[in-house]
């Protein structure tokens, strides 16, 4: 199956509300439809994760974050503008676009711009963002091969996009937006 067809069947896994795993800059992730409560609340449950934590969303470009951008103050959009993209999460105000799930115990949603290829031909093809978090158990380590993600989760996955890691030795520095404070660098 060729790379296209390939991330065609993860589309379509995503579109029935599916859990897929896709190689991203460091790490193997787990995604979703961040508008289909069901799969988020699927992910988290094969992830083990607390709900509270929320999660974050990747997309190929900052125009797919149009929606979760209104309403914020044009100055801001400068911070985005400059890192994006690359290995950088920002948490953003929420504006009442993002699910309940998704977000967590905050009143903010985490943001990245992926400058990984399959990450950027996923999210293209899927027409807008998807959840990104690390394929692995709460507290495990991350996963950093498909053998590995098929061993953690075996066939509770709907897809498993083929693909290399970007070559980052860890993931993505989160920072919040409005002070500038970093999460996890």
């Amino acid at each position: 199956m060729s790379q296209a067809s390939q991330i065609e069947h993860a589309v379509a896994a995503l579109r029935r509300g599916g859990v897929i795993a896709y190689p991203t800059e460091a790490v193997w992730g787990l995604g979703c439809d961040p508008d289909d409560d069901a799969a988020v609340a699927r992910l988290l449950r094969l992830k083990a994760r607390d709900p509270a934590k929320g999660l974050i969303l990747v997309a190929a470009s900052i125009a797919q974050f149009a929606p979760w951008l209104e309403r914020l103050p044009p100055a801001l959009h400068a911070p985005l503008v400059a890192s994006w993209p690359g290995p950088n999460t920002w948490l953003v105000p929420d504006n009442g676009r993002t699910h309940a799930l998704v977000r967590g115990a905050h009143d903010s949603v985490a943001l990245r711009v992926s400058d990984h290829p399959g990450v950027i031909a996923l999210c293209e093809a899927f027409g807008g963002p998807i959840v990104s978090t690390s394929a692995n158990r709460a507290g495990e380590a991350p996963v950093t091969s498909a053998a590995a993600v098929r061993e953690a989760f075996g066939d509770a996955l709907d897809a498993i996009v083929p693909g290399e890691l970007g070559g980052l030795e860890r993931p993505s520095t989160i920072r919040d937006l409005i002070s500038g404070r970093v999460l996890r660098g």
